[in-house]
């Protein structure tokens, strides 16, 4: 049905950072931090791992987990860091949740996206082909928005949970079989 691509996940420590020190003493590749750049410091314990963003205030993203549990794995890790150089008491944190799951899915067949964009109604749908390659449609009463390509293939995103995204996926299907 639907395959989870990226997890989007925020928090809080509670506590004010002086980045600059902290991704000094992490050192890179971990940390990276250019205030000159972005107002945040980056952590990737590997590379092509899920990244954490750090910012002054305490707060922290975590983006580019492939499922829930990595995104809470993670956020142990880095509380774990954080807790054994005395940046916080305790490996917690204030809150923690997941923001957004970003999924892809297949219609299996081609699209007319401006053909689907008048029958979905031009009132929940976006095309400008010259803009973007593909067709936003929004579904009413839905917490996610989906992106439909010509090709068939399909994002849906804005959603804080998988099921979400497979209840709008599975009345996308019912509603595009109308129109093609």
């Amino acid at each position: 049905m639907v395959k989870i691509v990226n997890v989007v996940a925020s928090g809080a420590l509670n506590v004010e950072l002086d980045l600059e020190r902290l991704a000094g003493d992490i050192g890179g590749p971990v940390a990276r931090y250019d205030p000159d750049k972005y107002p945040g410091m980056y952590l990737r314990f590997e590379e092509d791992a899920p990244l954490i963003t750090v910012y002054r205030t305490g707060k922290f993203i975590i983006t580019g987990a492939d499922s829930k549990e990595d995104s809470y794995s993670l956020r142990g890790r880095f509380l774990n860091l954080f807790s054994d150089m005395d940046v916080i008491e305790e490996p917690e944190d204030e809150w923690f949740t997941v923001q957004n799951y970003v999924c892809t899915a297949e219609l299996g067949q081609d699209l007319n996206l401006n053909a689907l964009a008048i029958g979905l109604g031009l009132e929940k749908t976006e095309y400008e082909p010259e803009q973007f390659p593909g067709l936003i449609y929004h579904p009413e009463g839905a917490e996610g928005v989906v992106l439909l390509f010509a090709t068939g293939k399909v994002v849906i995103t804005g959603c804080r949970s998988v099921e979400s995204a497979e209840e709008i996926f599975t009345g996308l299907t019912e509603t595009v079989s109308e129109f093609l």
